[in-house]
């Protein structure tokens, strides 16, 4: 994932999520983790989403 500029919270929205995409690479490795993959997945998702939100938030900001 390519470095954003925006808020502290962005950032680390970025940095959870990358750390995510390395646990998930990691347990690729790993035999009967494919459940653990999901959940890995569906946190990932709802960290996307967050982080689409605050991008819209900062956004809106810095439009005014």
């Amino acid at each position: 994932m390519s470095y954003e500029a925006g808020s502290k919270e962005c950032r680390h929205l970025i940095e959870a999520k990358e750390s995510l995409l390395s646990a998930l690479d990691a347990l690729s490795n790993i035999n009967s983790t494919d459940l653990i993959q999901i959940q890995i997945k569906d946190i990932y998702n709802k960290l996307e989403q967050m982080h689409d939100t605050r991008k819209k938030i900062e956004s809106a900001t810095n439009y005014l």
